[in-house]
């Protein structure tokens, strides 16, 4: 926290190539903070941490309204096109001890497409590489952002019946983080009252977490 009257999360957003992961960090900013677009190749390469406005309206501790604001770090993909998981690890596990080192991390959004399903060698893939940057404890830290969630609306799926429909395995991994999810749209801008909604709940999810944080420190330290 800046101050008595601010409050600042910390988050990392994880994922696949293509997935939305940079879409979704800008919808948390609001802002076009993350080159996000289609391509043949993975288009991240580097850690980028992003910063938000101070944001009003969104949370409240102990009868006082605080202002709110979001840091998302930015990854590269995993798998990645052109770098293999070693890179990838140790790349982000070094942005993560030099942005979050002090604060701590409140929480890691891996995030899926909505409109695909989740194969168990991906989710086993997701949680290993989770595990290794996280640590034991990564459960208690992660959340899953499910993307597109608009192209699976529109083959027949709302929100409401989604899961009713979803893989076992991607409802056994939403089990084993809680059932701490949001879904996020990717062929429109977020709204100001949407973005409020979803960072309601992301805070939500770190109030059940009794507002910890994750301290981490670079593996070759």
């Amino acid at each position: 926290m800046a101050d008595s009257n601010e409050m600042t999360i910390n988050l990392v957003v994880l994922g696949r190539t293509q997935t939305g992961k940079s879409a979704a960090g800008n919808s948390l900013l609001g802002s076009l903070d993350f080159e996000s677009h289609r391509s043949p190749s993975s288009v991240t390469t580097c850690c980028s941490l992003g910063h938000s406005c101070r944001i009003s309206g969104i949370i409240r501790r102990n009868g006082c309204e605080l202002a709110l604001r979001v840091r998302v770090l930015d990854t590269p993909s995993y798998p990645h096109s052109g770098l293999s998981k070693e890179q990838v690890r140790d790349t982000v596990s070094s942005a993560l001890a030099h942005h979050f080192g002090e604060e701590g991390l409140h929480l890691a959004l891996l995030v899926l497409r909505a409109d695909l399903p989740l194969c168990p060698d991906e989710s086993d893939h997701a949680i290993q590489f989770i595990q290794e940057l996280l640590g034991p404890t990564w459960k208690d830290f992660t959340a899953v952002v499910l993307t597109h969630a608009d192209k699976a609306e529109e083959a027949g799926f709302s929100k409401e019946t989604y899961l009713h429909n979803a893989s076992s395995t991607l409802l056994s991994l939403l089990s084993s983080v809680q059932h701490k999810y949001i879904f996020l749209d990717n062929q429109k801008s977020i709204t100001k009252e949407e973005r409020a909604i979803v960072l309601k709940k992301l805070l939500n999810f770190i109030r059940q977490n009794n507002y910890q944080v994750l301290l981490l420190k670079h593996s070759k330290e």
